[in-house]
């Protein structure tokens, strides 16, 4: 596998030059970036949406249940409609949905921290717990700020992951200039 990797080192430049330039732009231009997000969810729903149905028409040829693909494929393409239609309502829903997923799941880790041992970590789960519920409350209290911030999140991942890429292409195009597969290719 690794001499597919050496021979292949040029992908890990794109790839990391790709992500670099994606978390600039993130950083630079949260709404282009949250823009881009939607329309590829938009476009993965829809593509999805077209496969659920296809397998739904195949089911009923076959004579099985089919009902839910085809109840999945509409909601999906719907789904990929709105999204390209309201963005910034996909936005806003995407971060109360994420809002309300830290509430229930910091309400859960605070009921358990107060069923555990204080010598197990009691705290630390509370303390995990109350960021939780704080993040969730602080996303559902500004969603549009809620959302720049996760895009200069995703932003700050994407340039360290560009960047990680880049220094192991350097260095598989390293072994591949002194490697005996430099004399092969």
């Amino acid at each position: 596998m690794i001499s597919v990797l050496v021979r292949n080192w040029w992908a890990f430049v794109i790839r990391g030059v790709l992500a670099i330039l994606f978390g600039v732009i993130a950083f630079l231009e949260p709404a282009a970036a949250l823009l881009s997000l939607v329309l590829i969810f938009a476009v993965y729903a829809v593509v999805d949406g077209v496969f659920a149905i296809v397998s739904a028409v195949r089911a009923a040829k076959a004579g099985e249940r089919w009902m839910w693909f085809a109840l999945e494929g509409v909601v999906d393409i719907l789904a990929g409609a709105v999204a390209v239609a309201m963005p910034g309502l996909t936005v806003v829903f995407f971060v109360t949905l994420l809002a309300l997923w830290a509430i229930i799941t910091g309400g859960f880790m605070l009921a358990a921290a107060f069923r555990m041992d204080a010598d197990h970590g009691r705290w630390w789960l509370v303390l995990g717990a109350i960021a939780s519920l704080a993040y969730g409350v602080l996303l559902l209290i500004a969603p549009l700020i809620g959302a720049v911030v996760l895009t200069w999140w995703i932003g700050a991942y994407a340039i360290v992951f560009g960047i990680s890429l880049l220094i192991v292409a350097f260095r598989l195009r390293s072994r591949f200039k002194a490697g005996p597969l430099a004399s092969a290719a």
